[in-house]
């Protein structure tokens, strides 16, 4: 089954990341994919806060998510939008993926669980706790390329995610991102290809690269990784639309191999203080 990912720049204007993104699903869907997977934050790249919000809007109303429903039924292919920022009812604001169906439909939704707050040694400060409120569950759902799991960014660094999602059936887990390049060239492979030997899935990682309008700088390098941990797809740090296969007698050979998922066990409560006697 052949999956296209968007390796993507996205800007401070989210009609021009609309364009972009429309584009983006025309040439998944020309070139054979079954499904196209897009970064975090594929619909605005914004540090300031006070000129995002002047164009962050609810799901009813969000120009990137109505664009990539119509290209997404205009060309027959499902789209995971790795993630959006979108206003809840309560003023506060959601990073939430959308599972999209070759009709337009959102199959399935998913909040970040895991907030980035962080101080990095390159000067910058990142507090999406600030503006974000965090997700209160996980998703999994069914796709053309298997059984979805859904995941963003900072998310990787929480194994036990991803183990709810392979108890829950997924098969392939998606990781968009939009890592910084210092915690990226450190951590970004090594990590993704862990959670892809632990859960014996693919793991499917579109992300953001280059210099942004903003400032930023992220790290590229969307990644596909196959059950065994090998690396299928490396985009490197140029934008664009990438191509690869995922295989699902490789997922059966993989776990037949070492059954990781049946021989889990739950682990018991951990004792603490000294012993006596």
């Amino acid at each position: 089954m052949k999956i296209a990912l968007a390796q993507l720049t996205s800007g401070i204007d989210p009609a021009r990341n609309a364009a972009i993104l429309v584009d983006a699903v025309q040439q998944a869907a020309q070139g054979g994919a079954a499904m196209l997977f897009t970064p975090e934050m594929s619909g605005l790249v914004d540090q300031d806060r006070e000129r995002a919000s002047a164009v962050l809007r609810g799901e009813d109303d969000d120009v990137v998510l109505a664009a990539v429903r119509g290209a997404a039924a205009a060309h027959r292919i499902w789209v995971h939008l790795g993630s959006l920022a979108v206003r809840g009812e309560d003023g506060r604001l959601a990073n939430r993926a959308f599972v999209i169906d070759d009709t337009g439909v959102v199959r399935a939704r998913y909040d970040k669980l895991h907030l980035f707050d962080v101080d990095l040694p390159t000067g910058e400060r990142w507090r999406e706790s600030a503006a974000y409120a965090p997700g209160q569950g996980a998703v999994v759902v069914d796709t053309p390329v298997g059984k979805l799991g859904p995941s963003i960014c900072y998310d990787l660094r929480f194994p036990d995610l991803y183990r709810a999602l392979s108890d829950a059936g997924a098969t392939v887990l998606a990781v968009p991102a939009a890592f910084t390049r210092p915690t990226g060239a450190a951590h970004w492979h090594v990590l993704l290809r862990a959670r892809a030997i632990e859960a014996a899935a693919y793991v499917v990682a579109a992300a953001q690269t280059g210099e942004h309008e903003d400032g930023r700088a992220t790290y590229g390098h969307s990644l596909v990784i196959d059950p065994w941990g090998e690396i299928v797809l490396d985009m490197g740090e140029a934008a664009g639309v990438g191509f690869a296969e995922i295989d699902p007698a490789r997922i059966a050979d993989v776990r037949a191999r070492i059954p990781v998922l049946a021989h889990r066990r739950a682990i018991p409560a951990v004792e603490t203080g000294n012993s006596t006697g």
